[in-house]
């Protein structure tokens, strides 16, 4: 399942993760690639435990958890801290899959990478090129939102970022474990919250019919989760 989440970041916000980002030093981004990545993989990044990206990854984390489009269509349990990383002048990143396990260097933390997440962080009339282009059941789909908003997909999808031609594509992306392992079960829990959510806008949260899909959704995600 491919979700565009709008409004991750407030332009206030997106402003103050900018300021924090754009004094920083930047790095080659094969520090974080994997054997594979690292030969289709021609961009900038912040280092992954430096002050920038610890600052404005925890502005991330908070958006993320005040968004209730997020947390239904991911239902996370862990997700991986926000890194950051930039591309300009025809770089790019070619056609890869994200490593299935991912560890945070220095530490013991690491996630298995259900899910991918890409956080615009650039106006898209300011550069041309940089669609990230995600290859699904029905072929690849093109995806460059406005700056903070964000696109969530399976982690296990091929993918590539299209290469930049004018201005400076700027964003933040990580990974992250969901409660629901299998993606197929993610789907209908995330419509069944939606409908749920729909209902009870016509209905009310106390009426006896928008209690009983709530108990439906729940008694699945108690059959489902991995906790």
């Amino acid at each position: 399942m491919l979700i565009a989440i709008p409004d991750v970041l407030s332009p206030a916000e997106v402003a103050h993760v900018r300021t924090i980002i754009d004094a920083a030093s930047w790095v080659d981004g094969n520090a974080t690639s994997g054997q594979q990545s690292a030969l289709a993989k021609r961009n900038a990044q912040l280092p992954e435990d430096g002050a920038a990206a610890r600052e404005a990854g925890g502005i991330v984390l908070d958006a993320l958890g005040r968004s209730a489009l997020f947390v239904a269509a991911a239902l996370p349990l862990k997700v991986f801290p926000p890194l950051f990383n930039r591309y300009a002048g025809g770089q790019d990143f070619g056609l890869h899959v994200d490593t299935a396990v991912r560890v945070k260097r220095g530490s013991d933390f690491r996630i298995r990478s259900d899910l991918s997440a890409t956080l615009f962080l650039e106006d898209p009339a300011d550069y041309d090129g940089g669609e990230l282009m995600i290859e699904g059941q029905f072929g690849p789909q093109s995806v460059k939102l406005p700056a903070g908003h964000m696109v969530l997909y399976p982690a296990s999808s091929l993918h590539r970022v299209m290469p930049v031609t004018r201005g400076t594509r700027t964003a933040s992306f990580f990974w992250l474990q969901s409660m629901v392992r299998d993606g197929e079960s993610r789907r209908i829990l995330f419509d069944l919250d939606q409908a749920v959510q729909a209902v009870s806008v016509d209905k009310g949260l106390a009426d006896p019919s928008v209690v009983q899909l709530t108990g439906v959704y729940h008694n699945l995600l108690r059959r489902w989760a991995d906790v």
